[in-house]
């Protein structure tokens, strides 16, 4: 497909591992000059060391999503180090501890919608500062289909947080649009990540527990969420504004 990202400067939150680091991966295998950002300084090196295995460029600056200072300092060490910022993907979340609703605790809730949500926003006030700043930018950001569009016993804080990013990202996309700011967000089903599989769970278990519910008959690649989100930021999709891409293999259907 070509170059589609040559010269651009693209910063993704949760980069060190799964849907994050294989994004980030794809980036760079299409030109783009990739940040990779983190809680965990060591994995984030790792998503910079294959990227650049790989004959791409990528550097690394951790940070807390849920925490604004760190949030403004990851956009504008970005920005320091490459000179401005053109695309983001937000994909920084967690998904807590699964519990039904009435059992879980304040501080877990709050933990979830502290990183998932507010840390959402944050990342976007914050990127769409430098972007209008540049004339114009992308973002996509991380939901689920469980939030908007599946059901989940014991996932209400992380739906909850979820369902919020998808509307956050419409009305975002609403307010921006008009500076040259374009926003979406993709809506991944059970992938192949750390957090899909339940406590001591085998790739086995896994793979026959998922492929029973999902009509596709398989879990989802990291590679499969990556390629959404590229296209979502690439000039392909130029006509795509508050959009939420659901990535399920059929299970919301």
């Amino acid at each position: 497909m070509g170059k589609r990202f040559s010269g651009k400067v693209v910063l993704v939150t949760g980069g060190g591992s799964g849907i994050g680091r294989a994004t980030a991966a794809a980036f760079a295998r299409e030109g783009a000059q990739v940040v990779v950002s983190g809680r965990d300084g060591e994995k984030l090196r790792q998503t910079v060391k294959e990227i650049e295995a790989d004959g791409g460029t990528a550097d690394a600056v951790t940070a807390d999503v849920s925490a604004g200072p760190e949030v403004e300092r990851l956009v504008a060490e970005t920005v320091r180090r490459h000179g401005k910022l053109d695309i983001a993907f937000n994909n920084a979340g967690i998904l807590g501890s699964p519990a039904p609703t009435a059992d879980l605790d304040e501080e877990g809730f709050d933990a979830v919608v502290r990183t998932n949500l507010t840390g959402t926003w944050l990342s976007m006030k914050h990127e769409i500062a430098q972007m209008r700043a540049g004339g114009g930018g992308v973002i996509v950001n991380m939901s689920s289909n469980i939030g908007s569009h599946y059901r989940l016993p014991g996932m209400a804080a992380y739906a909850a947080s979820k369902a919020a990013v998808d509307v956050l990202t419409r009305t975002a996309a609403r307010d921006h649009i008009g500076e040259g700011i374009r926003i979406n967000a993709v809506s991944p089903g059970a992938t192949d990540t750390g957090m899909s599989f339940r406590p001591g769970e085998s790739e086995a278990d896994r793979a026959e527990r998922l492929g029973s519910v999902i009509p596709l008959g398989r879990i989802g690649a990291v590679e499969e969420i990556a390629a959404a989100v590229l296209w979502l930021a690439s000039d392909e999709s130029s006509y795509v504004v508050g959009h939420d891409i659901v990535l399920d293999g059929g299970a919301s259907a």
